[in-house]
This record gives C-alpha cells, structure tokens and sequence, in this order.
C-alpha cells in the first residue's frame, strides 16, 4: 500500500504524545522508521500498545523469538500473540476463517481485543507454542500500527516484563527492566486501556481473559 494512502487513514494520524511534542504521522516519524528496519533485521525492539508497553520482533524470525523468550523468561509452549495494522496482514493465518468470521476480526470493538484463531498450520511452532489456536489482535494504536504498515506484516506483541513481574507502562519501566538487551526501543506513551486486550475465542466467541 502507498504510503500516502496510509497517511490517510485514522489510524496512522492519530496524535499521540512522546516527550514534549505531539506527533501525528508516525509512519513518516523516523524513530518509528528506524525500529522498522531493524525489525526486518531480526532486531528485537520496544513499542508502546493499547494498555502496555511490548517487546516486538518479526514473527518469521526463530533467532529473534528466542531472545523475546529469553529475555521474559517465558517458555515457547505459552504461545505469542500477533498484531498487525489491517486484516490482510494476517491473510496467511486465515485461510479455514468464512466471511462472518473475518467480518467479526476485522471489526472495531469496544476494547482492545485479541482473537484465538483456528491454527491452520502455516505459523510458526515458537508463535504458536503447537496451540490448536493462534491469537491475533488488530491494534488501534497509531505507533504499533505504524511498526505493523512499514514491515508490511504482522508483529509479535508480547508485555515487556520478566515472567511474573508487572507489564511495563511506561518507557522508563522498559529501561529498568531490560537495559541495554533490547534492541531499540521507540518514543511514544501506551494507549488509554487499563488493563492488557480482552481475549476471546473467534468462532465460540467464549472469553478467555477479561479486558
């Protein structure tokens, strides 16, 4: 997609603070730019979400995983949860979904909500953890959706906090916890939800995790 389209969509312009300015185009902010390039070099790198801040890398990259597992201290078997900007992104993952399916995915919802998806085999076993499901989630916020638009695919989204410990909610938090071990870590503030997405399952629409 052009990237003047993207800069069209609300998604890409809303304002969000980071530092003492106000930035509206995060997909032309070159901070943003930046963790997008090493995103695509197996980097492993800190972004602000709906609710907390995550650790993020490309979901393709087994190495890059690894180190996200390593550096919560989570084990493989848990799964990961995938972000992207738009459906299409996760156009591989969807292939046994029917319209109303993909019509319940693709539609806004009240709170940020991540979606357990049939597995059809195509992600990866450190994404899905050798689940029957996969857990997808559209993210409304602009810098998270930049990262996702600019890779041109889904993104692992997973709290930056060791296993046990509080999700991070703010960009010193990240700091305390993980130094240097983080690759880059972007500007910006997390999102007005105050607790991690709801988690439903797609098809049952049974709630596995109160938003």
């Amino acid at each position: 997609m052009p990237q003047q389209s993207l800069l069209k969509m609300p998604r890409y312009r809303k304002s969000f603070a980071t530092d003492n300015l106000s930035v509206t185009d995060w997909i032309s902010h070159p901070q943003i730019c930046r963790a997008a390039q090493l995103l695509q070099e197996q980097a492993v790198v800190a972004y602000p979400t709906e609710s907390v801040w995550g650790l993020g890398c490309d979901p393709w990259s087994k190495p890059a995983v690894e180190k996200i597992l390593q550096l919560k201290n989570r084990n493989v078997d848990k799964g990961l949860i995938l972000i992207a900007d738009c459906e299409e992104r996760f156009e591989p993952f969807l292939s046994s979904l029917g319209e109303d399916d993909l019509r319940r995915l693709r539609e806004p919802t009240a709170k940020p909500t991540t979606w357990l998806v049939p597995n059809n085999g195509i992600a990866p076993l450190w994404i899905s953890g050798g689940h029957d499901t996969l857990a997808l989630r559209i993210t409304e916020h602009p810098i998270a959706a930049a990262l996702c638009a600019l890779i041109g695919g889904p993104l692992v989204s997973t709290s930056a906090n060791p296993q046990g410990m509080p999700a991070a909610i703010s960009a010193l938090e990240v700091e305390n916890y993980f130094g240097r071990a983080v690759d880059y870590q972007t500007p910006g503030q997390v999102g007005a939800s105050a607790k991690p997405s709801e988690i439903r399952h797609l098809i049952s629409g049974e709630l596995i995790r109160e938003g």
